[in-house]
Formats: C-alpha cells, structure tokens, sequence
C-alpha cells in the first residue's frame, strides 16, 4: 500500500469522528460568537494601551468574553502571562495561602510545573508552607475514588484546593473528558471538600462542547499559544473561574492593592479577539489531524492514544515506538514539514525544566505555540513521541506524508 492509498484509507475509517469533531466545531464557533455579540465586540477593543492602562477596556472585555466561552463568572487575559507554566503558578500563588494543602487527584503534574510546587529556595510553594501531595490514578488511567476519599479525609481542613491536569503531559493514559471531569467534581464536593477545584486546561480548549467551569470547576487555566488562540495570539494566558477566585488571582498578578484594575499592552488586543473566533475552526483542524495521523499508526501497528472510536478529549497524540532512533525520526519528519525552520536537523538536549534530555519539533510562526503543528518527546523508554496541532488539515497530511515516507 503506497502512502497516498493508506491516508485515504484511514480517512474512510475515520469518518464518523470527523463528523463529530465538526459537530462540535459548529457548536463551539456559536458560543463564541454570542459571547462577542453579548459584549458588543467593536473596533475599539482592538486599541493599543501604554503605562498603568487604567480604563483599558479591550482588556476588561477580553477577560469577560473568555469568562462566557468558557462557562466561568469571570477572567482574566492577559499578554503579561508569559506561558501556560506561569498562568498557572499565578493562579495557584493567588488563591493559596501558607499553611494550605493542594490535592492533585490526576497524579504527578506535568514537568514544567513541578518547580513551582516542589522546588527549594526558589519561591515554590513549598517555599511559602503549602503543602502538595498527589493521588495517583487508577492502572487504566482513570480517578482513584476511594483513594482521593482517603486522601481528602487525612488532608482535613488544611486541604483548599483540589487540583487537576486535564491533558495527559508525558503520561501514557488519555486525557480527562469534561463529563469525567464533571463527575469527579461532584464526588469531591460530596464529600464535603468547599474549597476551589483547580483545573489545568492546556491542550483540552473547545476539544468539547463544555469546559471544566461549566461542569463545577472553580478555576481553568491555560495557554494563548495553545488552543483558544487560535494560532494567531502572539502571547499570553486566560484564567477564568468565579468571581471571588479571579479577584485573588488578580491582586497575585499586579499588586495586592490594585488587582485587575491595571494592565496596558501597547500593541493592541485585535490578535487576542481574532484567535479566540478563529479557535474553535483551529481546534477542529488539529483534532482530525490527530485522528488521521493516529489511524495511519495504527493501521502499521504502532501503539498510540487515545484509541481512535471516539473523538478525543485533547489536542495531543501519544505515540510509541520501538527504538530511540524510530522516535527521533518522528519528530524530526515533523520539523522538515514545517513552514518555519524546516531546514533545522533537530538533536535531544538537556531542556530545563525536564529530567531526561528532550527532542522537540515547533517550526511555528508563533514560537513554540502547540496549537501549530509540533510534536516532543522525552528520550527514554517506553519511546513515546507526542503529537499536537495544527492551523490546517491540509498541513497535518502534508506532515503526515513525510512521516510515513520515513517509516514505510
């Protein structure tokens, strides 16, 4: 079988989760029309703001209609958050306060974030007294019940947070759903846990027809560069969540005496708005993307995730293979069908904030945005390379091609 004859196979076999990655798409694009012409999108959002950018109303309104799309009371967005990595510690350092426990009942965050919560003598939380244990998950990937009762019963009252990854990092498990998400949401509050449910929501925006605040969580939060924006948001993070949350969150971000009332950007908000239209279309993209380069693995008998009868629950594809050499070779295929960079011959290197060395492909017009086409992986057994984005289709089988021309 040539290589053109195995993709518009797997295109055949895939045609049910196309149809609903653009049911959801379609449903998806309306919330966030409506959230704009709820608050009047016009011209004016658009404007660049300089020093304290009091009154900056494109910034306001940004965090409102994020706050809508996203099922949340409230929001911030802001270029001022650098990365997914640093939203989320902002988030965490606002609503937690010395002497605080954190539950992630998804096991072991992802690595980037492990500094902030676990590092000496460099502002971690455990620096400032919050304390931070993990339930692990189930062997088939899913929430330990009555172990995050158990833990949640031992924790007590100095537990304030339970704490949840919703993509998979460099786990070999599927990501969380929202109705999974939901669900746990319900178990911890029924067991009498008040305080804030914390949801990372990387590489999991517009995958589904909800998102983790409407289904009971008190904060989401992630990356501009990843998901909802759309491939056009230059920089930036979103944290939405309730009101109260979002207030605190706020005075961790500027000043404790000033809150969300200052932030200027002198290049104007336009990108920001365009990306989050522009999402759920980007989103729908990387999905069959993902679902077509997976069937093709499949189909030559490469392990990957998650399975491929449904449509997944983020942007990301899990992939194994046999050797160092095969994974490397991947990722390197990835890079050579990039718009940027193509010519680069990637190599494994020491990334910080990892704990093997690490080979990434990201020839991106935004650097380093996943919701391009791009695809890491750490260089160690089991050999898994991961998989994400994509502005269009049409480049993910251009990529998917070079891929195959290597492995067949």
């Amino acid at each position: 079988m040539t290589v053109e004859e195995l993709i518009k196979t797997s295109e055949e076999q895939l045609k049910s989760q196309f149809a609903l990655a653009d049911e959801i798409s379609e449903y998806n694009q309306e919330k966030v029309l409506k959230s704009f012409n709820k608050h009047s999108i016009a011209l004016r959002h658009f404007n660049a703001t300089t020093g304290y950018g009091y009154g900056d109303e494109g910034r306001f309104v940004l965090g409102d209609v994020y706050a809508d799309a996203f099922g949340a009371e409230a929001g911030i967005v802001s270029p001022a958050l650098l990365s997914g990595t640093h939203a989320l510690t902002v988030a965490l350092f606002g609503v937690l306060r010395t002497g605080d426990a954190v539950l992630a009942i998804s096991g072991m965050p992802y690595d980037t974030i492990r500094g902030v919560i676990f590092g000496d003598g460099n502002g971690s939380l455990k620096d400032f007294g919050i304390s931070f244990d993990c339930t692990e998950l189930t062997p088939d990937g899913k929430f330990d019940k009555e172990q995050i009762k158990k833990d949640i019963a031992r924790l007590s009252t100095k537990l304030k947070m339970i704490y949840i990854q919703r993509s998979r990092g460099y786990e070999l498990r599927d990501a969380f759903t929202v109705a999974e998400i939901g669900e746990i949401c319900d178990f911890v509050r029924g067991l009498g846990f008040k305080g804030c449910i914390f949801v990372d929501n990387c590489y999991g925006e517009f995958v589904e027809k909800q998102e983790p605040c409407d289904v009971g969580a008190d904060v989401a939060v992630g990356s501009l560069i990843k998901n909802p924006g759309g491939g056009l948001t230059p920089t930036g993070g979103y944290i939405v969540g309730t009101a109260e949350y979002i207030d605190k969150i706020g005075r961790r971000l500027t000043a404790p005496s000033i809150g969300n009332e200052v932030g200027s950007y002198a290049y104007g908000y336009r990108l920001f708005y365009q990306g989050l239209f522009m999402a759920p279309h980007t989103v729908n993209q990387a999905i069959k993307g993902s679902l077509v380069i997976g069937k093709c693995m499949e189909n030559l008998g490469y392990e990957n995730f998650p399975k491929l009868d449904k449509t997944p629950a983020d942007i990301t594809r899990a992939i194994r293979f046999d050797t160092a050499e095969q994974l490397c070779a991947f990722i390197q295929s990835v890079q050579e069908a990039s718009p940027i960079d193509s010519f680069v011959t990637l190599e494994p290197w020491d990334m910080p904030g990892y704990d093997s060395k690490v080979i990434m492909a990201a020839g991106c017009f935004v650097e380093g945005a996943s919701i391009e086409l791009s695809a890491d992986a750490p260089v160690k057994e089991p050999y898994t390379a991961y998989f994400q984005g994509g502005l269009t289709y049409e480049h993910c089988k251009y990529a998917l091609k070079k891929i195959l021309a290597k492995l067949i």
